[in-house]
């Protein structure tokens, strides 16, 4: 499929194509951020992830009711720092934010903070190459979670919710986007076959698409929206939302204290 038909746009010549599943590999390590990954990573979100682009771009807008001037963002997962770039192009009009920016991988903090350095020379940035559940976090007026609890086991994601809304400050935000499946089998069914068409739609060959899911499969464990909801709730927010669904990926809101 030429690259003229994906239905991502967004990708450009100028951005490395991913083709890291694209021939046939003899073993299959389990996902990871590596340098490999870190290198093709715009592509392979933009082509892999429905609506992507939509959630950072409102994610901004979100970002613009919860943070004051002064405030402190925590970017959770950073990768290359998308999240942040919509974040602070959107909060233009504020003079003394800062941002946190963590993610485990080095290969992704250290193109993170290269990127976010040359875009966002004025901004207070700290880049952090850390584990998110064991970080000392500051107070804080937004959280952003973008597809990175998906990426914990289980039973450490409500632990660090509790830990996260510690650190927000009264009338703070965080923001969740995930990965999710469904409890009817044939919703579940239709949207997982939905969403390989979306990937097929945008160049990724049936071999890529399989290759990559059997690499995700031990590292990448999905909830449900009512779960999500649920542990957030469980977790003290005094209000949670599910603001953004396509296909099965889906982005939440919660607010400690008042909306």
């Amino acid at each position: 499929m030429s690259h003229s038909t994906d239905l991502n746009t967004a990708s450009s010549p100028s951005i490395p194509r991913d083709a890291i599943f694209a021939t046939p590999l003899d073993k299959l390590a389990s996902f990871s951020f590596d340098e490999q990954v870190a290198s093709v990573f715009p592509d392979m979100i933009k082509r892999s992830i429905p609506g992507y682009s939509h959630i950072l771009g409102m994610t901004g807008v979100i970002a613009k009711r919860y943070v004051p001037e002064g405030g402190r963002i925590y970017d959770l997962g950073a990768s290359l720092g998308a999240t942040t770039l919509s974040v602070a192009q959107q909060l233009e009009h504020l003079e003394k934010v800062e941002f946190v920016t963590v993610d485990t991988s080095a290969a992704m903090t250290e193109r993170c903070a290269g990127i976010l350095a040359k875009n966002l020379p004025k901004r207070s940035i700290t880049s952090l190459c850390s584990d998110i559940r064991h970080l000392d976090y500051q107070p804080c007026d937004l959280i952003l979670l973008n597809f990175t609890l998906q990426f914990l086991p289980p039973n450490d994601r409500q632990p660090l919710l509790e830990k996260l809304y510690q650190a927000l400050r009264p009338g703070g935000a965080l923001i969740i986007s995930e990965k999710i499946h469904f409890q009817d089998p044939r919703q579940a069914q239709l949207l997982y076959e939905l969403h390989h068409d979306f990937k097929r739609a945008n160049g990724y060959s049936d071999m890529e698409i399989s290759q990559k899911r059997t690499a995700l499969e031990d590292v990448m464990l999905t909830d449900t929206p009512e779960q999500h909801l649920q542990r957030l709730l469980t977790t003290g927010f005094s209000f949670a939302s599910q603001w953004f669904q396509y296909l099965n990926f889906a982005s939440f809101l919660a607010i400690k204290g008042d909306c």
